[in-house]
């Protein structure tokens, strides 16, 4: 008699996400189905898996601890799963937390565009309709229908919560690259899930693994539900020639996707046993040698209220975790609008004086080498650019002033630079024509107001529509303070420009900040920090939301996960 080849499932949902059956329904059914093993590979959350690992208990059935994280590369939304995840590790559970904050800042917006789209919903009706569930755009198309406003669930999507319907609001999701570092760090298997169904090119897809693989991925789901012959020996070849083990799951749903059955997926699908061994061997390897999934980060940080405190300091903690993170090889920047000269006097001051440390100033207009003391990088405003900034602003009875290497050069002495100049000690020049002054150009303009905000706005809506010709961004900093720079430049260039002169991947990299001028750095950086004390334009761009603000250690707090 012939033996019966077992067969896996290595991926599936239940109710804890988008799918219709329980944790223990899930697994009942697979055990029925005459499955050896299933992973429970719910949409960012591991809520499922001990109900699964209870009932997987007497089954004869091993139940795989997992998660799918749905993740945003190139504006795509690519999803990796996480085998063998020790979910109740207290920094996986950390992770997910903030994982799922960012995922309410979003939905509560979706409930806002939906009322005012005449279907009045809240997220607290939501969670009280999918209890324990993390609600994702299917939980909102269930509600539409459910309560009458749509006839189907397609509609729900199609006319109002698809990627380009006007209740659609995107979510700033983590990279696969830091998916992959997560699940490795909760001593998971991390797996590029169906790879096909992202529709890109041969060549782009091939450049994503190969940033994954850097990054530590370990396979590909090769084998899935929809694939044709066709797409499984493109990715069996795709996984061989990176050296990365073959997956295979169903992604079963239950009645979320009619006519999609576990393990045999439309009727064709089949997933040996021996993918699953060749994946556990490759696991045990990977706890054997966890000096081969090390790589060394590159920190971007802004100063005030992200770094420092409302008092401009910082506290032992956060010294103690900066001196923990440089120690392992990491790399620190200090990312300003401010001078270089002043950024660097920050730097003196609160005695940071760690290896391998840069010093970004204007807004990302000029890169400045601590260990060999030289500019890598400048980028500058033109003299007749700054004439019209400095000359426009006067007009309007508001202080601007402008910068050479050394130097502030000021119109004159006021109260707005003298407040200014109450944390920034780089010496002054006055001059009434301050272009005459420069030599080149400078980084930046900056023009103070202290008692009326509504006309610094006047006048950066004066100036925008120059400025757009120009090339010349302008961005607050603060509310008392509006910035010219090159738009060439900015923090998030910044970052790009940093990563290629020293040769850093930018997925290695991390930015924090809490105001508009760091949205683009937060944008660019693999994993952007947004403060709890920053914008909310900069909490949705951000992957990661502190718990604490600047004066809490916030910005430390979250870095030490990181190390």
């Amino acid at each position: 008699m012939m033996a019966v080849m077992s067969i896996v499932d290595l991926h599936s949902h239940s109710n804890k996400s988008d799918g219709s059956l329980t944790p223990a329904e899930l697994v009942n059914y697979a055990a029925r189905k005459g499955l050896s093993a299933l992973a429970l590979t719910d949409h960012d959350t591991v809520d499922g898996i001990d109900e699964a690992l209870e009932a997987a208990k007497d089954k004869g059935i091993e139940l795989i601890p997992g998660i799918e994280f749905s993740t945003e590369y190139e504006g795509r939304d690519i999803h990796i799963v996480g085998l063998y995840i020790d979910h109740k590790s207290e920094y996986f559970k950390r992770r997910l937390v903030n994982f799922v904050n960012g995922r309410i800042i979003r939905n509560k917006e979706m409930c806002r565009r939906l009322s005012e789209h005449g279907m009045p919903v809240t997220y607290e009706e939501l969670v009280e309709a999918f209890p324990g569930c993390v609600i994702t755009r299917g939980h909102f198309a269930r509600y539409l229908l459910d309560h009458g406003y749509t006839k189907s669930l397609k509609e729900a999507f199609d006319r109002y919560i698809g990627d380009k319907g006007p209740c659609f609001v995107p979510r700033k999701k983590i990279t696969p690259m830091r998916a992959v570092e997560i699940i490795l760090r909760a001593g998971g298997f991390p797996v590029l899930a169906h790879p096909v169904l992202y529709g890109m090119s041969k060549a782009r897809l091939e450049h994503l693994v190969a940033q994954l693989k850097e990054m530590g991925l370990q396979g590909i789901e090769a084998v899935y539900s929809t694939y044709t012959a066709s797409d499984e020996r493109e990715m069996r070849a795709l996984a061989g020639k990176y050296d990365l083990c073959i997956s295979g799951g169903s992604d079963f749903h239950g009645k979320a996707k009619p006519g999609l059955e576990l393990a045999t997926g439309y009727g064709k699908l089949f997933i040996p046993e021996e993918i699953l061994d060749r994946i556990k061997e490759r696991h045990q390897w990977m706890k054997d040698h966890p000096e081969a999934l090390k790589y060394k980060k590159i920190l971007f940080t802004d100063l005030d209220g992200t770094l420092l405190n409302d008092q401009k300091q910082i506290s032992e903690y956060t010294r103690e975790v900066l001196r923990d993170w440089t120690k392992a090889g990491h790399k620190l920047v200090l990312c300003s609008g401010r001078d270089i000269n002043s950024v660097g006097n920050v730097k003196d001051e609160l005695s940071l004086n760690y290896p391998g440390m840069y010093l970004i100033g204007y807004n990302g207009g000029q890169i400045y080498d601590c260990d060999q003391n030289k500019t890598l990088y400048k980028i500058m405003l033109s003299v007749p650019q700054i004439k019209h900034i400095v000359e426009t602003a006067g007009k309007l009875g508001i202080h601007c002033h402008t910068y050479t290497d050394t130097h502030i050069v000021s119109p004159e002495d006021n109260e707005q630079l003298r407040y200014y100049r109450r944390v920034i000690k780089t010496p002054v020049i006055y001059s009434p024509d301050v272009t005459s002054v420069l030599q080149g150009g400078a980084c930046k303009c900056i023009a103070v107001e202290l008692h009326d905000e509504e006309r610094l706005e006047a006048l950066r809506k004066k100036l925008l529509p120059w400025a757009e010709e120009e090339g010349v961004s302008i961005l607050y900093s603060n509310p008392r303070y509006l910035e010219f720079f090159p738009s060439v430049s900015g923090k998030g260039a910044a970052i790009l420009k940093l990563c290629e002169l020293i040769g850093i991947n930018p997925c290695f990299s991390v930015a924090a900040g809490d105001e508009q001028n760091d949205l683009s750095m937060i944008e660019k950086a693999g994993m952007g920090i947004a403060m709890a004390n920053g914008k909310e334009e900069v909490k949705m761009a951000a992957t990661l939301i502190t718990e604490e603000d600047n004066n809490h250690d916030g910005l430390a707090k979250a870095l030490v996960d990181l190390i």
